[in-house]
């Protein structure tokens, strides 16, 4: 009986995680159609638009459902609660989501942002640890220096492959930069929302900044095409909604050392259909840098020893921090 029952269920988790790593990989790829279509803050500024409405569909929803069930299904959270996380949101979101943004736009290939996107979490646990008063393991420098040559050999494939500027293959880092600063600040704030309450604060947020910045450069008006708007609606639902209720869903069942792995899987995932849909550079050294990223996210993952089993699982489940608030940030 019991076996009967479990089966289902690890079909259930198999499928989830193969829909979590293709619509999480699906925001680098509708990113770049989208930026093909319009410029990169057009696109965020719809899309936020599109995300905004969304979000407050659900909040009236769950409103009329908390009075006619006279139960609290959702409660805004005090003012204090949302001021820090309206900064966590800049740094998490706008500060990361336009720049990948723009170095799609300009010509990076989806699978490098990605692979830089994933070496996210060995920056964490290396460099934000110790600021965050965690210890790191000599494994985990390591794995980091296995990721930084891993990212060297893709980007260096991808630059001689394509007509991309050179200063474009720096906005990954910035973004890369940012959403670290945004788990840093979300580590040391006391300062806590639910699920419901972070993806609207830092939606609004960011569709503020990103809607003044395009009022101020001339890129406010939407083109009137198919694909824009079609991408448009696509990105909205899938990376940013469907792919944080599967991470939600997920990391509840498998726990986070298991979703790392299934994040950097993503990586490769968009390396790949970036090849097959826009003809972007899969080369050996596109090979081996993704394989070296594999690697180095192994190493900062893997159980530590028992005596600092405690502190490594701190140091990673920090990594977790700017997808867990959404950030929806991912492209």
């Amino acid at each position: 009986m019991s076996t009967q029952i479990g089966i289902p269920q690890r079909f259930l988790l198999v499928g989830a995680s193969a829909a979590f790593v293709l619509t999480w990989s699906s925001g680098f790829i509708i990113a770049k159609i989208g930026t093909d279509a319009a410029p990169a803050l057009t696109v965020l500024v719809w899309r936020y638009l599109v995300v905004a409405a969304l979000l407050l569909l659900g909040m009236v929803a769950l409103g009329f459902r908390g009075r006619r069930l006279r139960t609290r299904r959702f409660a805004f959270p005090a003012w204090r609660d949302i001021r820090p996380h309206l900064t966590i949101g800049l740094f998490a979101q706008f500060g990361y989501i336009l720049p990948i943004y723009l170095a799609v736009g300009a010509g990076v290939s989806a699978g490098t942002t990605a692979l830089i996107d994933a070496i996210q979490p060995l920056v964490v646990a290396t460099l934000v640890g110790p600021l965050l008063g965690l210890r790191v393991r000599a494994v985990q420098w390591l794995g980091l220096t296995l990721g930084a040559i891993g990212v060297v050999l893709i980007v260096a494939a991808d630059a001689s492959a394509s007509m991309s500027p050179t200063p474009a293959y720096v906005l990954p880092l910035v973004a890369l930069a940012s959403l670290v600063t945004a788990t840093f600040l979300e580590r040391r704030t006391s300062a806590r929302l639910g699920v419901f309450a972070t993806l609207a604060t830092h939606a609004a947020i960011t569709l503020v900044a990103v809607t003044l910045l395009a009022a101020f450069t001339g890129a406010l008006a939407p083109p009137a095409t198919l694909s824009f708007w079609l991408s448009t609606a696509l990105i909205a639902v899938f990376p940013t909604l469907i792919a944080y209720a599967l991470y939600w869903f997920l990391l509840r069942r498998l726990g986070i050392t298991a979703l790392n792995a299934l994040l950097y899987l993503v990586a490769p995932t968009t390396a790949v259909a970036g090849s097959i849909l826009f003809a972007d550079p899969f080369t050996l050294a596109t090979l081996a840098g993704l394989v070296l990223g594999a690697g180095a996210i192994a190493l900062v993952i893997a159980p530590g020893r028992q005596s600092s089993r405690g502190t490594s699982r701190n140091v990673v489940a920090s990594t977790s921090a700017p997808v867990t608030d959404p950030t929806i940030a991912r492209p």
